[in-house]
């Protein structure tokens, strides 16, 4: 698995896929200063009249809800749709999950244009499955990442699209296998938009074109890892999100093959 993160790691420093933007406010410089420094190509366009254009162009969509608002819903229906007429792999961010009836259903909708990857927290996968208890606190998960396991499997069934939980451990699930991810550090949690970071890259490794499973594993397996390096050498969230990215560029065969915890299961749970 060490081996076919490192050669998506290569495929996408070579090829520096196109990745468009449907973000939201607090995280879009976070986000895509992610995407330059794993090596691909960041696009941020919200108009309606062209964001459809932009979806057309890129080699592969991020669409994240966290600030969604009447205009925001429009553009992200208008890329989504063209993204599924055009073939284009996308991923899903269900910032806020089950926090109001008009984010839900906003996310119901969106669900409707099948994206290829979700990725979320475990109390948004729970909500996005209707398991949610109501226990939210803000976009911040009080649940965790294996509490989530059995809505992220079912979302998985009815929609077919892969599903990623972060967490303390992360989840990457398909149909037939569930890979985790034992890197990561808690400091990641006090700053913010880094799991808006891991979609995006997410959504960088899916301009490849090839195995969106193996892409999601390495979009997860990357940004986790360079939270926790990051750690090691931060005094805090700002020196953080600083080293992070500079960890993210420097990225390589070495460094994932000595410090990456991945670990696939042929069955799941």
């Amino acid at each position: 698995m060490k081996q076919i993160v490192a050669q998506k790691l290569k495929d996408l420093r070579e090829r520096s896929p196109l990745v468009h933007n449907i973000t939201n406010f607090v995280v879009m410089n976070n986000t895509a200063n992610a995407i330059l420094a794993v090596g691909a190509s960041p696009m941020m366009v919200h108009g309606h009249q062209e964001v459809e254009a932009g979806v057309t162009i890129s080699n592969s969509l991020v669409i994240n809800i966290g600030t969604v608002d009447d205009y925001w819903t429009e553009s992200m229906k208008k890329a989504a749709a063209c993204a599924k007429k055009l073939n284009k792999p996308w991923v899903l961010d269900p910032v806020g999950a089950g926090l109001s009836t008009f984010r839900d259903e906003v996310l119901y909708d969106l669900l409707e244009y099948e994206p290829t990857v979700i990725r979320g927290n475990a109390s948004e996968i729970m909500a996005l499955d209707q398991f949610s208890d109501g226990e939210t606190k803000g976009v911040d998960s009080t649940k965790s990442s294996f509490e989530a396991l059995s809505a992220a499997i079912a979302l998985n069934q009815k929609y077919g699209a892969i599903v990623c939980i972060s967490g303390e451990v992360d989840y990457i699930i398909s149909k037939e296998k569930i890979v985790t991810v034992r890197n990561g550090s808690p400091l990641m949690t006090k700053v913010t938009g880094l799991g808006c970071s891991s979609t995006a890259v997410i959504g960088a490794f899916l301009g490849l074109h090839s195995n969106p499973f193996e892409e999601a594993i390495a979009g997860v397996s990357i940004l986790s890892l360079a939270g926790e390096l990051a750690h090691k050498q931060s005094n805090g969230p700002g020196s953080l999100q600083m080293h992070l990215l500079d960890i993210l560029y420097q990225m390589d065969d070495e460094i994932l093959f000595r410090y990456l915890q991945v670990d696939e299961y042929s069955e799941l749970f």
